[in-house]
């Protein structure tokens, strides 16, 4: 077995330090085969902030297994049921409604993250902090017609949205020179700025007593993580950006619209390997299905007729665009690891909130492509104390993706009967 060196090693005695010269174990081995030894993964979330009709779209908990009679709002999911796992009686244990909504990825609600060694990170960052800078773009935060609430940073930093015009110019258009040439100074402020503080900050830490000091480390720590991104963009700034076909979608004709054109870019992303995590949050613009009210009134329906109508048809087109992202991974080959990119992209539609009367319990679950083992509907145990964690999903998909570590939030372990190849 060959002993990796690093580039600057040298040989020492007598007060003498020599090179060496550039020797094979100083350089990357490259691997026989263009493939890599183990499959890239990918992980796309889509959900909404407002939980589901739950009668419209659990299968009845009697029925488990691929052959489940699919519910109404289900039904887009009919030709890709071997490709899917919908899932009863998980959720993150917790309560307050609306404050449920950023748990999803995380299952820890922001208010919480300062009892955990680390914090609120959702799922998506925490690939993006696996991948690094072999991407363009670690992750992307996606959005329309809502915010997108559920991307969280290790230091508690809600990664801010980007609309569809956005995402296909940050993927797909050439910044000019002068702009490349801004990024590139914005980055050494940057560095300089960053420099400074972390001088400063060793002084500062000497004269604190511990609880201030643990404080303190908290807040280097997020300086580092700062300094880590910006020295994995830079290299980005002056490579050519992949080419496409598709010409910029138009904006604002209507969520369905809107949702199908954000389904291509996200197919297009992962294609061109320019990221491996994407979250995108959906809602509803007024007029939307020919519907006239809101989203969040629409939630409170009280079983009256209209407003469970029109939750039915704007949660049916939702799931009907993951049928339509499913379809387009499984129809493109993945080239860096053989097979369709369905193989080796994780899909999962979810909400940190349950319905809109505010539960937080048995969130609406399901999990497409990725390799996992899929099963139809499972049924997880209802009462109280047996309940499993959804953070056990959480943590099976970051397991899945080649992260090996035994606990993410709150979990008890990976999820029981979820394999994965």
């Amino acid at each position: 077995m060959l002993t990796h060196l690093k580039r600057r090693t040298f040989l020492r005695g007598a007060g003498v330090a020599i090179a060496l010269p550039m020797l094979e174990a100083m350089t990357p081995r490259i691997r026989a085969s263009n493939q890599p030894s183990k499959p890239l993964k990918r992980f796309v979330c889509l959900s909404n902030n407002y939980g589901v009709y739950r009668n419209a779209f659990f299968p009845s908990s009697d029925q488990m297994g691929v052959d489940v009679e699919l519910t109404e709002t289900l039904q887009p999911l009919e030709k890709n049921r071997r490709d899917v796992t919908i899932f009863s009686n998980l959720d993150h244990g917790a309560t307050g409604g609306h404050q449920g909504v950023p748990a999803l990825l995380s299952g820890i609600k922001p208010s919480q993250a300062a009892g955990y060694p680390e914090g609120n990170i959702s799922v998506d960052q925490k690939i993006a902090e696996f991948v690094g800078a072999a991407t363009r773009f670690p992750s992307l935060t996606l959005q329309v017609n809502e915010t997108n609430q559920i991307s969280f940073t290790r230091t508690g930093v809600q990664v801010p949205g980007i609309k569809l015009g956005a995402a296909y110019r940050a993927l797909f258009i050439e910044d000019d020179e002068a702009n490349k040439a801004t990024a590139v100074q914005r980055m050494k402020r940057s560095r300089s700025i960053l420099d400074v503080v972390m001088e400063e900050a060793k002084s500062v830490h000497r004269d604190l007593g511990k609880q201030d000091q643990h404080k303190f480390q908290e807040y280097l720590n997020s300086v580092r993580s700062l300094e880590k991104k910006i020295e994995q963009q830079q290299p980005w700034i002056n490579k050519p950006k992949p080419k496409t076909d598709l010409a910029e979608p138009p904006q604002g004709k209507g969520t369905e619209a809107d949702l199908h054109a954000m389904m291509e870019l996200i197919a297009l992303a992962i294609e061109t390997d320019s990221t491996r995590a994407i979250t995108l949050s959906s809602g509803f613009a007024n007029g939307d299905f020919g519907l006239s009210g809101s989203y969040h009134g629409f939630s409170h329906h009280g079983q009256r007729e209209k407003e469970v109508a029109a939750l039915k048809l704007i949660e049916r087109n939702q799931i009907g665009q993951m049928a339509y992202l499913i379809d387009l991974l499984r129809s493109k080959t993945d080239s860096l690891n053989g097979g369709s990119l369905l193989d080796h992209t994780t899909v999962m539609f979810g909400c940190g909130m349950a319905t809109g009367e505010h539960s937080n319990k048995n969130l609406p679950l399901i999990l497409a492509g990725g390799g996992f083992n899929h099963g139809g509907h499972r049924v997880y145990p209802k009462n109280q104390n047996t309940r499993v964690p959804a953070a056990n999903l959480l943590l099976s998909i970051l397991r899945n993706h080649g992260l090996e570590i035994d606990r993410f939030g709150n979990s008890t372990g990976t999820l029981t009967g979820l394999r994965w190849s």
